[in-house]
């Protein structure tokens, strides 16, 4: 947020723990994105440690755990006009801004 604040960027920040995005907002989110579930899977997630994961669970049930789970999900994540950028450097999110 400090990045986009420095920018003075226009934003709206969505508190993920407390309004989780749904498993759609996920499937939605990916496709701006242009990545797999598996490409945004925190891994080291205690959720993702405390879950029977079995090594080839499809996209549903990774975007189902996702969306039960929002911490599994990288972030941060923003997302303009139709286009997303996962924040993992802070500066992809710039890109948006132009």
């Amino acid at each position: 947020m400090r990045l986009l604040k420095e920018a003075d960027a226009d934003f709206t920040y969505r508190e993920y723990t407390k309004e989780p995005l749904t498993a759609d907002e996920v499937r939605t989110t990916l496709a701006m994105l242009g990545v797999s579930p598996r490409d945004v899977l925190r891994k080291n997630d205690k959720a993702y440690k405390a879950l029977s994961w079995i090594g080839d669970e499809d996209d549903d049930t990774i975007i189902g755990r996702m969306a039960d789970h929002p911490t599994l999900l990288q972030r941060p994540i923003a997302i303009k006009d139709g286009k997303a950028a996962l924040g993992r450097p802070a500066s992809n999110i710039l890109q948006l801004l132009d």
